[in-house]
């Protein structure tokens, strides 16, 4: 994979962009549509059961010429072949980011590396299968011979927020174990979930790949204190403690069996890990068929990534709206599902974008000579329209949106679904046209209170519409982010598969922890603001006047 790419400001077609935005910075979409009444029918695209419409972002047809000359220009799709292939685009780790192996169906081969990860993947998913087969069916038992009724997932980062994201969404097909999950190394997290549970039919899942996550080390071994206390003796924690590890030396000192281990690979970043052992929770909750019904939509996507052109590609065109959007200025974009079951899905976005992307140097260590990532965020519909709606339909910030969608309820109730979608709808149409000033006047409004109930409009949004939410779909729309970061990362020539930002609180955390607990006053070596606070927070501990 090519590492040594001009600046992004020296691209003949970034600079083409760059004029056509100041060129087109008073096009308002309301007359993008007066001029093009097709538009709402032509810029679509279509794959793997995700229907986009991007009529709604500023784009013109140059706009999306000069977009996919940019994708060629910046080796878009050299980057995503390099990745499905197993090469090491992850320059700074030496490593390949391959997790679209995890969703290859059996049978077929990938040679990374010298090894056919193919057959290691499938090896690891039929242990997955049986183990989960065993606890769904009873057979097996705790340490007191009772079923396992409540599973546990300690984890954080991707080892939390894909398993946790991934339950939630897919609550309707849950016919296992109830789950719950812990990431906090705030005790409260583990003490909320942990009340009302019997241990004698309580399971955990540790997610660490190295068995050394310090937050979820300490959750692990409080929940380890909880079972042995309850329980009596060391030994029962092989039957209500297994692992998804790597480090099996450390699983089997912790008391757990080596067999119950279930391994993934350094290959499998954390944001990208929802499709490896991380997904045990998930399928204990739903069982292996619907589990795989979730990796075929992660393949599907996959395929037409690697297959589709770049003028018909969804990750493309939606990684590429994304670099347009924040060419335009913006610096926060929101997704903005309508289906409560997918209220986790924009903090495990979040992850996936900004810390694949939250970048400030090049594959090279260059700087990097644009805005990055944008800040995501986002809330389900409808709640979301009675808080920070206000702010993006009248507030002085642009932030594109998208706006997703299902034909079809899983629990109806009369017209609620028509009424939820119909917001939706809305919600794209206020967006983009707005109401004038005049128009308000039309309406009879106060001429005091126009500008007030005027909006500007020209809010761009994407609308992402599915038949129905189901395991699936759900791998479709995971894929789908997945692959348009990588997109991404490519026009701005990051690495979107390290995360090094995330490792120096860390280590200043392990400094100062042992500071905050000393019985002697160590000598403190930090700034002023630093040093006080561990001193405020030792005297509170010590019951002392600060």
């Amino acid at each position: 994979m090519t590492t040594d790419r001009p600046p992004l400001r020296e691209s003949p077609a970034w600079r083409a962009l760059e004029r056509h935005r100041d060129e087109a910075a008073g096009l308002h979409l309301r007359e993008l549509f007066a001029r093009d009444p097709e538009r709402g029918e032509r810029l679509t695209a279509e794959a793997a059961g995700i229907f986009l419409d991007y009529s709604k972002q500023r784009v013109t047809g140059e706009t999306i010429r000069l977009l996919l000359e940019l994708a060629s220009e910046r080796g878009v799709d050299e980057r995503l072949e390099a990745m499905f292939a197993g090469a090491h685009v992850n320059v700074t780790e030496d490593r390949p980011a391959l997790h679209s192996a995890l969703r290859l169906p059996r049978g077929t081969t990938l040679v990374v590396d010298g090894q056919d990860v193919v057959t290691d993947v499938h090896e690891v998913l039929d242990r997955m299968a049986a183990f989960c087969e065993a606890v769904r069916s009873g057979a097996w038992v705790g340490a007191t011979g009772r079923q396992i009724r409540t599973v546990v997932n300690i984890g954080i980062g991707g080892s939390h927020l894909g398993p946790a994201m991934a339950h939630e969404a897919l609550r309707a097909y849950v016919d296992g174990p109830a789950v719950r999950f812990v990431s906090n190394v705030d005790p409260t997290d583990l003490t909320e979930s942990i009340r009302d549970l019997d241990p004698a039919e309580t399971l955990f899942v540790v997610c660490s790949k190295t068995f050394r996550t310090e937050e979820t080390m300490a959750n692990a071994h409080a929940a380890r204190g909880w079972l042995v206390a309850a329980l009596g003796g060391d030994d029962v924690v092989a039957r209500h403690v297994v692992a998804v590890s790597t480090n099996l030396e450390a699983v089997t000192a912790f008391g757990i069996d080596p067999s119950h281990t279930f391994g993934f690979w350094d290959w499998v970043g954390g944001r990208y890990s929802l499709s490896s052992a991380i997904g045990l929770s998930t399928m204990l909750a739903v069982g292996p068929e619907r589990f795989h019904e979730l990796l075929a939509g992660l393949h599907a996507v996959d395929a037409h990534t690697r297959t589709a052109p770049p003028a018909r590609n969804l990750p493309v065109l939606m990684g590429l709206i994304a670099a347009w959007n924040g060419l335009l200025g913006a610096r926060s974009a929101a997704v903005l599902p309508y289906d409560h079951y997918l209220r986790l899905f924009p903090a495990y976005l979040q992850q996936l974008a900004m810390e694949s992307n939250g970048k400030s140097v090049t594959l090279t260590g260059a700087p990097v000579d644009a805005d990055t990532s944008p800040v995501l965020w986002g809330e389900q519909g409808t709640n979301g329209q009675h808080s920070f709606f206000q702010l993006l339909h009248q507030g002085t910030v642009v932030v594109p949106c998208d706006l997703i969608a299902f034909l079809q309820p899983l629990n109806p109730i009369g017209r609620q679904h028509d009424l939820l979608v119909a917001n939706l709808i809305a919600q794209g149409e206020a967006l983009a046209f707005g109401r004038t000033p005049e128009e308000v006047r039309a309406a009879g409004v106060p001429e005091a209170l126009v500008p007030h109930r005027a909006f500007p409009g020209n809010r761009p949004t994407s609308t992402l519409v599915l038949e129905r939410l189901t395991p699936y779909s759900l791998g479709t729309l995971v894929a789908l982010y997945e692959h348009a970061v990588v997109v991404q990362g490519a026009i701005w020539d990051v690495n979107s598969f390290d995360q090094w930002g995330v490792e120096l609180g860390k280590e200043l955390a392990q400094r100062i922890a042992p500071e905050l607990l000393a019985e002697a006053e160590p000598a403190f070596d930090h700034d002023a603001s630093t040093n006080a606070l561990i001193r405020r927070y030792r005297a509170a501990r010590q019951g002392t006047a600060a």
